[in-house]
């Protein structure tokens, strides 16, 4: 039995490598295509994605905005009262991708729940996701709680588990890395040939942060509630609640 459990682990791993997905030649492109984008087999799954995305996702208008807002909530595992998708939207394993009310999601985001453990991507109630917005998982999970607001052009990417709490602010151009750390020491393979992204825990974004443009968040850090990140910081160790910090990489200068 541990034996099997072992040998599981090992073929999640190997699943999660793309370019190996991609390269197998036991199946099919349109197998390849339904474990990449949809996460779910079955030709009533491939048709129901690809007729709602080809009529809808790239709409423009009061008529895109009403055909969004009815069909999407077919694909996604759940869409709360109010939630408004911009143009050119992109899901993946839309199953996993749950989100409350009086949510807006802008033009041409990216939210993508890929992964074979994980739970997924919850969006809670009142939150905007600027355009360009990105939201990728590679098998972790990403909670943006209640009244979260993100600017245009932000990444946010878990291998582990990324938490934005109620009403964080987030400036233009952040990035958030939960996850995605290479073995330094091993040279007999390439790092695009490991096997797993080993994570330090992910990331915590306390209540009522403020993270300004283009700061770097990495893998491991807590920012404390009330706390200010400074525009252009790169946040390599946890901050304390109600401190202002700055800098790269980031320090606190300040308590608020």
């Amino acid at each position: 039995m541990i034996q099997q459990i072992g040998n599981e682990a090992s073929i999640q791993k190997k699943d999660l490598k793309i370019r190996k997905a991609l390269a197998d030649s036991n199946k099919s492109t349109i197998a390849k295509y339904q474990d990449f984008v949809i996460g779910r087999g079955g030709w009533g799954s491939l048709i129901k994605y690809e007729l709602i995305i080809t009529l809808c996702s790239w709409l423009p208008g009061a008529l895109g905005l009403l055909l969004r807002s009815k069909l999407y909530p077919l694909l996604l595992g759940k869409v709360g009262r109010n939630v408004v998708f911009g143009t050119n939207v992109t899901f993946r394993h839309p199953h996993k991708i749950f989100i409350g009310d009086n949510v807006v999601i802008d033009d041409n985001c990216f939210i993508d729940a890929k992964g074979v453990r994980n739970k997924g991507i919850f969006i809670g109630n009142d939150v905007f996701l600027g355009r360009n917005g990105i939201l990728s998982c590679k098998d972790g999970d990403i909670h943006l709680e209640d009244g979260v607001n993100i600017g245009f052009n932000c990444e946010i990417f878990s291998s582990n588990k990324v938490i934005l709490r109620k009403n964080a602010l987030v400036a233009a151009y952040c990035y958030f890395v939960g996850g995605g750390n290479y073995d330094l020491s091993r040279t007999d393979i390439s790092f695009a040939e490991q096997e797993g992204l080993d994570s330090k825990g992910g990331i915590d974004i306390g209540a009522n942060s403020w993270i300004a443009a283009s700061t770097t968040v990495l893998d491991g850090v807590t920012i404390g509630q009330d706390s200010v990140i400074g525009a252009g910081a790169v946040v390599r160790e946890s901050i304390p609640a109600n401190s202002i910090a700055v800098g790269v990489p980031a320090r606190v200068v300040k308590s608020r």
